[in-house]
């Protein structure tokens, strides 16, 4: 496994590093922020929101990519690895390697106790510069939640929420509705859970 440089770093000195690395690694202000495992309710939730968006996306001119693609916040120099990302019409890249998407239309995180305050803090601040981007969405690990935030016309950003395993949600971004029964399926929230991966 490659070692995480202690040195600020340029995006392109980043990107040759990130691409031979074992692990992921977001970027941010020269510096290389190596990404926690995720723990077994973060990996069920991400498996069974792939599967609904694979199958509602099937057949359109929209495509998803789960967490192993990169997304690039070009105004803050930015380089993340949401939990979903999506893309409707050309997917653009930032260079032929096709590792690095730039025009998401909705990003999905899946909120952890170590990362939810960035998640829905500075995360957020900057994936709103993303032009294309329409939705965010921020999905519990700890009860039956999912927050939406959708951009409006004036370029205002609105919140909505759904509550509760018998509710549901539309991802406006995609016109998909989603239930929360789904999404959770075979969630136990009463379960312990083992420290997250070393």
């Amino acid at each position: 496994m490659s070692d995480v440089p202690k040195k600020q770093l340029t995006a392109e000195e980043y990107l040759e590093f990130e691409r031979n690395s074992e692990i992921k690694h977001e970027f941010y202000n020269g510096r290389i922020y190596a990404m926690a495992g995720a723990k077994r309710n973060h990996n069920k939730i991400a498996a069974n929101l792939h599967g609904l968006l694979w199958q509602h996306l099937k057949g359109k001119k929209c495509e998803f990519y789960p967490s192993e693609m990169r997304v690039l916040v070009a105004r803050f120099g930015l380089y993340a690895y949401p939990d979903v990302s999506v893309v409707c019409g050309k997917p653009d890249f930032q260079d032929a390697v096709l590792d690095t998407l730039l025009n998401p239309v909705l990003l999905i995180e899946i909120l952890s106790d170590s990362t939810e305050s960035y998640d829905r803090g500075k995360k957020f601040q900057h994936y709103r510069s993303i032009e294309s981007l329409q939705e965010y969405v921020l999905v519990s690990q700890n009860e039956a939640r999912i927050e939406k935030y959708i951009r409006q016309g004036d370029g205002f950003w609105v919140l909505s929420e759904a509550v509760g395993i018998e509710s549901s949600i539309m991802f406006e971004s995609i016109d998909c509705p989603i239930s929360l029964a789904e999404v959770y399926d075979k969630i136990d929230f009463d379960e312990p859970e083992e420290d997250e991966a070393e």
